[in-house]
């Protein structure tokens, strides 16, 4: 009799060790391979970097455009912005104009 509740002593104790240790394993390999484990850590700094790259981009974009635009301001209107601006608008070239077709990408 005593050999059987030792056995199943031992048994028990394996099966909680092996439930537990099954429940570890759950979590790391999730901690590590999940929606927000460490690989996908990795993939969002790589995602936030080229959107910090994109804002940067889109920043000095941003002010070209600005500064163009106050160039067109009419209290100090730039003459050949005007005059650039409005031959495109246009489609007008001038006899003596050179024109340089630049490749659409």
């Amino acid at each position: 009799m005593q050999t059987r509740s030792r056995l199943r002593s031992v048994f028990t104790a394996l099966a909680l060790y092996a439930v537990a240790g099954g429940v570890i394993s759950y979590f790391a390999y999730h901690a590590y391979s999940g929606d927000h484990g460490l690989v996908a850590k990795r993939s969002y700094e790589q995602d936030g970097a080229q959107l910090e790259a994109e804002l940067a981009r889109l920043k000095a974009t941003r002010l070209a455009l600005e500064h163009k635009v106050s160039l067109l301001n009419p209290r100090r209107l730039d003459p050949d912005l005007l005059d650039e601006e409005g031959r495109r608008q246009l489609d007008f070239v001038h006899a003596r104009d050179l024109v340089l077709l630049k490749p659409q990408k």
